[in-house]
């Protein structure tokens, strides 16, 4: 039996590891990166923090095995987080910019967007303010939750006034792909390496 609340600031921890256990494509991340908090810091954690009321977790009798986070105003998140969430970050974890970018780690790439965290471009946040995140454990995977959750989510978005959403995808999570094309997301941008900007009009 599962059911979706808002996120608590207990649930943190288990954010963080479902954050590292997703982060391979939606597979298990752990054996990429040294330090296991990483992940979580850039994709997880600043959430929880700021963007409380548009967070929410998927539970069942075993604990807490997913989450969708999200932002209504995207360009506002990011200027609380240069003001509230880097700086600490910064002063925690080395800029590698000295280091050739193909020869970088795993645990430096991510250190990286740290000093330089990726911004939507104005032609896409302009028509889709918002953006989120969701993962889900191989458990909660399956049976509508991630359907479930995200419709929570954009009712919570429409709520804040929010007239569109986008989200990050990598070009190779093609079963992630698929369900958020079901849903009815477009495909707004597309980098290189194949990553995919998706968008959808609430």
């Amino acid at each position: 039996m599962f059911t979706i609340r808002p996120a608590r600031p207990s649930d943190r921890d288990t954010l963080y590891r479902i954050c590292l256990e997703t982060a391979d494509s939606g597979a298990d991340a752990t054996t990429l990166y040294r330090d296991g908090l990483l992940v979580g810091h850039i994709y997880a954690g600043p959430y929880l923090a700021y963007a409380p009321d548009f967070a929410f977790v998927l539970e069942d009798e075993e604990g807490v095995c997913g989450y969708v986070i999200g932002a209504p105003d995207s360009r506002e998140f990011e200027a609380t987080l240069e003001r509230e969430w880097w700086p600490a970050l910064r002063a925690q974890y080395a800029d590698p910019t000295d280091i050739p970018q193909a020869e970088r780690t795993p645990d430096e790439r991510l250190t990286h967007l740290i000093h330089h965290p990726p911004t939507a471009s104005q032609e896409i946040v302009e028509p889709y303010p918002s953006h989120l995140h969701i993962d889900l454990l191989p458990r909660g995977q399956g049976g509508g939750n991630g359907r479930r959750m995200l419709e929570r989510l954009f009712a919570a978005l429409r709520e804040a006034g929010s007239p569109g959403v986008h989200l990050g995808v990598g070009g190779g999570n093609t079963r992630a792909i698929g369900f958020y094309r079901h849903l009815g997301f477009q495909e707004l941008e597309r980098w290189p390496g194949g990553s995919l900007t998706l968008g959808l009009k609430l």
